[in-house]
């Protein structure tokens, strides 16, 4: 069975009269149990709900009188298996903390009816009427009502104010909050009460930031709370990550390195981000012949990924249990994440930069990303990555969703002229001369350091030096993916032939087998 996280009779030894949080019951009577169980799930004034006690009877003010009436053994199995039963009455179904307590010898039921994480929610007026009539219920002082008129409404937008991240967690524990986490945070944005801090319980500085809240006597972590402040959010929201996963051979190639980043939210994003440019983002420097200014181009702008990334940590639901994920090509960088942005959203609007959100679905995630510099929060992130890829000169990017918003796509092309994207560049020229041909691809594949002509030309098992030059060397050269070690000396018996960094990019962009 289980124990409540109060103690019962120290509750009600105190003398607490009923009220907005707690409700005496002589004896069990269905209908007005499931009316205040479903007052006290609908929470009206965000109390945190509250108890309703079977086997207790109050004096005319409400105050509890000693020793309870209490309740036969015999009641004690027929309350409960009808309780059950009435409770998946409940629109939706709604089931209360049960607990049997003893208090001067006498056995009583206490209900534990925490705030919902569904409301509104709606109780049959009585359980056991053929034709039942649903009705929202809450708490007025010491009585439930049943919420009508203006209050109905008030009750119904409540229920639309409470996104998934501002959410109580009653599957966790406070003590699953890290101290240590918000305090880093604290510091970090440069927070008043970070030098207060120290001095606080976890439970203390939870509710100072607003990552915890519920009754005194039993306070719940926030759902925003976990997935900042926890190590390991992702036991509690399955799907918490960033999959970043790279295709050397294109997204229909057989081959795909994956790398996975996890942990708390602040830290995930700022780890997959920092992989991703070292490991993928190529910058290339093309000089002009008639100009001493180079023209610098990235293959993908990182401003641009780290606008999408965020993006999809913030608007991403953490009520699914898909990742976002990263795929990267030699194409393009792709960015997906689930659901699509919402309906009030038009597609159209989004492709053109315009697209101003009326919802959020993740309010305070916004708000700790945006104390943490990683997003504006203002509809900002769609028209900034428009406006940094074509500082880079990178094709326009895309905006996809379906027309149910499953998913949400952002594409980034790479970069036409950039090393690692389509095509290679001519560094003395910087004009497109043609793509990397399997014979180039070849001869790239066996050059080990500093190699001479024929050494190359025995390694790829060739005979003919006048095919070997032709097919291999000077389309290489040509590319400026390999360069001579005299150049001003071509015909040089000493000459040698080595890898530029661009070839070397290539090499890292297109790994496989050697001469083949």
């Amino acid at each position: 069975m289980t124990k409540l996280l109060i103690n019962l009779t120290d509750l009600l030894r105190q003398r607490t009269v009923e009220g907005e949080r707690i409700e005496y019951k002589t004896g069990w009577s269905p209908d007005a149990t499931l009316r205040t169980v479903c007052a006290f799930a609908n929470d009206f004034e965000n109390l945190g709900g509250g108890y309703v006690v079977i086997g207790q009877d109050c004096d005319a003010n409400g105050q509890p009188l000693f020793p309870p009436v209490g309740l036969a053994d015999n009641q004690l199995d027929k309350i409960q298996r009808e309780l059950l039963a009435h409770c998946q009455l409940i629109q939706p179904p709604y089931f209360p903390v049960l607990s049997i307590e003893e208090v001067e010898g006498r056995k009583l039921i206490v209900l534990w009816a925490p705030g919902g994480q569904n409301r509104p929610y709606k109780a049959p007026e009585a359980v056991t009427a053929k034709k039942k009539t649903w009705h929202h219920y809450i708490r007025r002082y010491s009585s439930t009502v049943e919420a009508k008129g203006d209050t109905e409404l008030e009750l119904l937008r409540l229920a639309a104010k409470v996104p998934f991240d501002d959410r109580y967690n009653q599957s966790a524990r406070l003590d699953e909050l890290s101290k240590p986490l918000m305090q880093a945070f604290l510091q970090e944005v440069d927070s008043a009460l970070a030098a207060d801090a120290p001095g606080f319980s976890v439970e203390a500085l939870a509710r100072q930031m607003n990552v915890a809240g519920g009754p005194v006597e039993s306070p719940w972590p926030k759902n925003v709370g976990l997935l900042f402040f926890n190590e390991t959010p992702e036991r509690f929201f399955p799907g918490v990550q960033i999959d970043v996963v790279w295709f050397p051979e294109g997204a229909g190639g057989d081959r795909f390195e994956e790398k996975i980043f996890k942990g708390p939210l602040a830290r995930m994003t700022r780890e997959a981000l920092s992989y991703i440019q070292r490991n993928y983002l190529r910058e290339t420097v093309i000089k002009h012949r008639d100009r001493a200014e180079a023209t610098r181009v990235w293959n993908f702008p990182y401003a641009a990924i780290e606008e999408a990334v965020v993006n999809a940590v913030y608007h991403r639901s953490y009520e699914e249990r898909e990742p976002i994920e990263v795929r990267i090509s030699h194409d393009e960088l792709v960015v997906v994440s689930f659901p699509g942005p919402d309906r009030s959203i038009r597609l159209e609007d989004l492709q053109a930069g315009r697209a101003v959100s009326r919802r959020y679905r993740n309010r305070r995630i916004g708000e700790f990303l945006k104390e943490l510099d990683l997003t504006e929060g203002r509809s900002t992130g769609i028209p900034k990555i428009l406006k940094v890829m074509a500082a880079n000169g990178s094709p326009t990017p895309l905006f996809e969703s379906d027309d149910d918003r499953l998913s949400f796509v952002i594409r980034l092309p790479s970069h036409p002229l950039a090393m690692g994207g389509i095509t290679p560049i001519d560094q003395a020229t910087g004009e497109v001369t043609g793509e990397v041909t399997g014979e180039v691809g070849r001869l790239l594949r066996v050059l080990d350091r500093e190699m001479p002509r024929q050494q190359i030309q025995d390694a790829l098992a060739l005979k003919h030096e006048d095919h070997f030059r032709n097919a291999y060397l000077k389309p290489a050269l040509a590319l400026g993916v390999i360069e001579m070690t005299q150049p001003d000396k071509p015909r040089s018996s000493n000459q040698r032939y080595r890898l530029t960094a661009f070839g070397q990019r290539w090499l890292e962009m297109h790994p496989g087998n050697s001469a083949g």
